[in-house]
């Protein structure tokens, strides 16, 4: 579980009262007292920390391990994509690419092709650091059409998520396949079999109709100032094949990592070569966008000649803007990292599993309700895997398509309805510019209908497989 001891045990059911009055405050304190996101979630989880049953020596640890384990990865993650994603604005590539997107696909459809490229960008590439680098073209596409934000970019963010919770080789789904000891490649057709019509439904579908129910302004946060002298001396309309080549870079760099890393877990590879690991190390993700940085700095400055103050006033525009996102993400992250230190998730797995549901279901509804109680999708979807993994290897009756089903079950129920205690949550909301209130009744009901749209097509999966017996 953890390194910390609680000072008192506290049952599960006070343990869930807490975690529950714990989320009731930080709503109303930002939505009701108005106080800022970043104030309310150190103050919430502060004062869970001390409910819970703490030590008071380990409650600052806990707090600042929280909060530094969600910036060791976010903080990285926005600084450099803002980087990218205001080079990208500035020099008017992004205008380019929405200028031939448009011009490809129509205006009607441009919603459509935006997601379409997130749903492939997000085969190799993280929910979070692919939202980051698409964002430059949803806004650019936003603001040239009109309307609301949410009806460019809810079905683009969609398509990441569902490809991050479902398809491997992104971690999670990786780590439940090992756990139950399903195969990673049936895992990988069934998964996407599932995230892409749970995409057309709730990305498309439900984000077409959320789009044009709340109205949400194109944020500045990428953009630079009009009137901004830098901004008009950085323009230079760079070529289309410029800026595909600086949003395909990260793309083809981070596959390296995750392919290998699928590729080690199937036996093909081994990642204790050397090879491997240099060409992992330049996939990882914050290689991968500081490499892209670097080349979007060449292509779309030094080469066009522009003076290199220039390039770094342009650059380091770009972090100003992003410092809130990333402190609100890092406290949602540290209220997250206070629930998880308490004990909540494992008690409650625990408690859900003695009831004896159905296997599927019990897995979905474990990691389903770890998620809601303590915000991280990887700790949910692990916590329920390990839970039913005994069940399912005393289980000889269990064929592979059933035990890929499992795998995809429990993956829906690990991102049901994400909210304040996820920093995902805080990453959508800053970036689209949504307060918390609008935030939930969208991202969060959206979260909520992927987990249970999908849950529902993995379990058909299941119940036609378990038509077939398992080979002897």
């Amino acid at each position: 579980m953890n390194d910390l001891v609680l000072n008192w045990e506290l049952p599960t059911w006070a343990l869930l009262t807490i975690a529950a009055g714990a989320i009731a405050l930080l709503l109303v304190l930002i939505i009701g007292a108005r106080i800022h996101a970043f104030l309310a979630l150190i103050v919430v989880s502060f004062a869970t920390a001390i409910a819970t049953g703490i030590p008071a020596g380990q409650i600052v640890p806990t707090l600042t391990t929280g909060f530094g384990g969600t910036l060791a990865t976010v903080a990285l993650l926005v600084g450099l994509g803002a980087m990218l994603g205001r080079m990208l604005e500035t020099s008017g590539g992004a205008q380019v690419l929405t200028d031939a997107l448009i011009k490809r696909f129509g205006e009607k459809r441009a919603p459509l092709a935006l997601a379409v490229a997130s749903l492939m960008m997000g085969f190799p590439i993280f929910f979070d650091a692919g939202l980051v680098v698409m964002l430059p073209i949803i806004f650019s596409v936003a603001r040239k059409l009109g309307g609301s934000l949410l009806f460019y970019a809810f079905p683009s963010a969609v398509a990441f998520s569902v490809m991050h919770i479902f398809v491997p080789p992104h971690p999670g789904p990786v780590a439940a396949t090992g756990l139950l000891g399903a195969d990673v490649g049936l895992v990988l057709i069934f998964g996407l079999l599932i995230a892409i019509p749970t995409w057309y439904i709730v990305g498309y579908k439900f984000g077409t109709w959320t789009g044009k129910r709340f109205d949400i302004a194109i944020p500045d946060i990428l953009f630079g100032k009009a009137d901004d002298p830098n901004v008009s001396e950085f323009k230079s309309t760079p070529r289309l094949r410029t800026i595909v080549f600086l949003l395909v870079l990260p793309l083809g760099l981070i596959f390296l990592n995750t392919g290998l890393n699928a590729l080690a877990t199937a036996g093909v590879v081994s990642l204790e070569n050397g090879f491997v690991q240099v060409l992992r190390l330049l996939g990882e993700t914050p290689i991968a966008l500081l490499i892209t940085v670097f080349f979007a700095m060449w292509l779309l400055g030094w080469k066009p000649r522009k003076r290199p103050s220039l390039v770094e006033t342009i650059v380091d525009s770009a972090l100003g803007p992003v410092c809130s996102i990333i402190l609100i993400t890092g406290a949602g992250g540290m209220f997250g990292g206070v629930l998880r230190a308490s004990g909540i998730g494992e008690s409650l797995a625990e408690t859900l599993d003695a009831i004896g549901l159905p296997l599927i279901v019990a897995g979905f509804v474990i990691a389903a309700i770890v998620r809601v109680a303590q915000g991280s999708a990887t700790v949910a979807l692990t916590t329920a895997a390990a839970l039913v993994q005994p069940v399912v290897q005393a289980d000889t009756s269990l064929n592979p398509v059933e035990l890929a089903a499992i795998v995809l079950a429990l993956a829906a129920g690990s991102v049901f309805a994400g909210h304040v205690n996820d920093s995902g949550f805080w990453l959508v909301s800053r970036f689209f510019g949504m307060d918390t209130q609008t935030t939930l009744r969208t991202w969060t009901v959206g979260q909520a209908l992927i987990a249970v749209i999908g849950f529902v097509l993995a379990l058909a999966i299941f119940l036609i497989a378990g038509l077939f017996p398992a080979a002897p």
